[in-house]
């Protein structure tokens, strides 16, 4: 037989004894936390010899010793008497007879703490002490913190394990149960107080927090407190476990220092800021152009000097693993006033008496304040505010500057336009004429744009000659003054006329010469009076030898025809006048000229005056043909190629006064618009 089945041997004698053979044996704890105030349960069972089993009855006695098992020194319990007088209070909850001697003590102080041993007494000889085995108890002041342990997709992790946001997490808090009545009570940060079972109170408190993971969870710290309610106070122990969530960027925003309203010039930074796990990496792009430009990384976008070139959308985008969140911002740069101008509706010219709208605008952050003002006697006449200023009917008091200021908070800035007012010519009142041995008239004309003056003697423009000068003189830009001086022996003809025109119209004005004032000195009205009565005296002497003249004329006439020669050739423009520069005639033309005619040829027969109804009466008509030249000319034999007048005596003898009437009438028949005598000599 070799050692190892010897051993066998041995091993098995001792379990068969320990079956067949009973001896006094006990089950207790090894230790025991209490808190201090409240109660401690000892789960006990122990074991007797056979022997003493009739020994073991209802009136049996539990006794507890601490820190030895002397019965004198060390007995702090025993279970037949009052436990009010006892070191421990406290009662058996075990039936003895059932060798349970589960027993509970109440109102734990820390002199409680220590090495307890049970002692059996039963009726007879039934007494024993288990020396051998004790429980050790420890008072406590505080209570022990509970346990919490995380759990993702109901697999436990551990606690700074990071979760992935949107997965099923559970925290579970857990305690050993200590006696306290009433019992203790598990809770969490994030929820209320969670009722205990009746079964969990002699074991284990569990409490369960599940919810689904997001980025609010992230770094949030839960915290599981056990309680215990006691009767001075209560008593609390706690766990904190901190829960750490990736997430992909959430609340990405851009902002900006000062603001994003800044000033034309000054420093501005853009800073992005995003809520994410892991952190994220940041980009810059601007909107240019409807594409986007990226600019640059990092979580600022810093500008030193700020100008209007950078206004615009700027975005920020955030990254990381989990995905892309985007964030923008407008800059908005503020500046004075730039590019201040004024718009007239049709144009800075305008006719007097239209419409005429000005408009200003401006380039400016924020928007500008418009108003009007105009230059009045060098001063600025403030006239309106806003963008516009009208005038329904333009009138000439409107020309001149108006100015326009446009202003914000941070700067003014002006513009200007001239109101150009166009108008026809207006001849002045003042015009006049003045005669001393020359006859001086002078005439001045207003008009936009700057009229120009003409001088037409007895219908017929005039220029610069021996009998005549001219002069103008500029006024203004708009206003002209032209003066015509005219010898003495030009003032015989009767109308002299100032002529005014610009692109908008004409206007004259006549001077009258025969009744232009005569500057002469010394005037006496005597002298005046005496010498009208000589010159009529004179008069009537001349006409009554005409008179005696004629009636001593011949009877008889030359039978040819007497070819009539225009004596005034410098006065003929005077005639020319009638007609348009082509040769039509001028339409409403009234005036009729009248002059002597001087028969030279003509030697009368006989003193006899004539009456008209004579045969021998002479007649001398000047025609005006509308045809032109070369009618008057063809009219005339031709000699007189340069005259657009017809010029026909009728002189026949012994023609009756039917006859004659008759060659007058054909001559009157033809057609013409205007009848004038001059000078002819015959």
């Amino acid at each position: 037989m070799d050692i190892w089945t010897a051993q066998k041997i041995i091993l098995l004698g001792f379990l068969l004894k320990g079956v067949w053979c009973r001896y006094f044996s006990i089950s207790l704890p090894q230790n025991i936390q209490a808190l201090s105030g409240s109660c401690v349960i000892i789960k006990c069972r122990f074991e007797i010899r056979e022997k003493y089993d009739k020994d073991l009855t209802e009136r049996a006695t539990g006794l507890w010793f601490k820190d030895g098992t002397d019965l004198n020194n060390n007995l702090v319990f025993n279970s037949s008497t009052s436990s009010q007088n006892s070191f421990m209070k406290g009662n058996i909850t075990g039936k003895l007879k059932d060798k349970d001697c589960t027993t509970v003590f109440h109102e734990l102080r820390s002199d409680h703490s220590g090495q307890y041993y049970f002692r059996i007494e039963g009726e007879g000889e039934l007494k024993w002490t288990y020396s051998e085995t004790s429980v050790s108890i420890h008072v406590i002041d505080s209570p022990t913190k509970p346990t919490v342990q995380l759990y993702v997709e109901q697999k436990e992790v551990q606690d700074q394990e990071e979760v992935l946001e949107g997965r099923s997490v559970s925290l579970r808090c857990s305690a050993e149960t200590l006696c306290s009545s009433p019992p203790p009570t598990l809770t969490w940060s994030s929820t209320p107080r969670i009722p205990l079972s009746e079964s969990s109170r002699l074991e284990e408190l569990i409490s369960d927090l599940n919810f689904t993971a997001t980025h609010r969870q992230h770094r949030v710290t839960f915290t599981c407190t056990i309680t215990y309610q006691l009767q001075d106070k209560n008593k609390t122990a706690q766990t904190n476990i901190t829960l750490h969530v990736q997430y992909s960027p959430k609340n990405t925003s851009v902002s900006v220092l000062p603001s994003s309203s800044v000033l034309e010039g000054s420093s501005v930074t853009l800073t992005c800021s995003s809520d994410a796990n892991p952190a994220v990496n940041y980009t810059w792009s601007r909107e240019s152009e409807g594409q986007m430009e990226q600019l640059q990384t990092g979580d600022t976008l810093t500008f030193a000097r700020i100008h209007l070139k950078h206004r615009g959308w700027y975005y920020c985008t955030a990254q990381n693993q989990h995905g892309t969140q985007n964030s923008s911002v407008m800059l908005n740069i503020q500046y004075a006033p730039k590019n201040t101008s004024v718009s007239v509706s049709t144009s800075s010219s305008v006719l007097e008496g239209g419409s005429v709208t000005l408009t200003c605008s401006s380039d400016a952050n924020p928007a500008v304040n418009y108003t009007w003002s105009r230059e009045s006697e060098g001063q600025m006449e403030q006239l309106q505010t806003g963008d516009t200023l009208t005038f329904d009917r333009i009138d000439l008091k409107h020309r001149g500057w108006y100015y326009c200021t446009a202003q914000n908070q941070h700067g003014t800035q002006n513009s200007s336009v001239m109101l150009n007012i166009q108008y026809a010519p207006k001849i002045s009142p003042s015009s006049n004429c003045t005669r001393t041995d020359v006859t001086v008239c002078f005439c001045e004309a207003d008009g936009n744009p700057s009229p120009e003056l003409e001088w037409h003697l007895s219908g017929c423009p005039v220029t610069n000659s021996s009998n005549m000068f001219i002069s103008e003189e500029r006024l203004s830009s708009t206003g002209l003054r032209s003066s015509i001086t005219l010898n003495q022996s030009l003032t015989h003809t009767s109308t002299l006329q100032c002529v005014s025109n610009n692109t908008h119209g004409t206007a004259s004005h006549r001077f009258n010469l025969l009744h232009s004032t005569p500057q002469v000195s010394g005037f006496h009205h005597f002298s005046f009076l005496v010498g009208v009565a000589g010159g009529a005296s004179v008069m009537m002497i001349i006409c009554g030898i005409s008179l005696i003249c004629a009636r001593r004329e011949s009877n008889t006439r030359r039978d040819d025809g007497i070819e009539l020669i225009l004596a005034d050739r410098e006065n003929e423009c005077a005639n020319n006048a009638m007609l348009s520069p082509t040769g039509s005639v001028t339409q409403n033309h009234e005036e009729l000229h009248y002059t002597s005619i001087d028969f030279t040829n003509t030697q009368p027969e006989s003193e006899e005056i004539r009456g008209i109804s004579s045969l021998t009466t002479d007649y001398a008509v000047v025609q005006h043909y509308p045809g032109g030249v070369s009618e008057a000319e063809s009219s005339t034999g031709g000699d007189q190629p340069n005259s657009r007048i017809a010029a026909v005596v009728m002189s026949e003898k012994n023609q009756t006064v039917q006859e004659q009437e008759a060659k007058m009438g054909e001559v009157f028949s033809q057609q013409s618009e205007d009848t004038t005598y001059e000078n002819i000599n015959i």
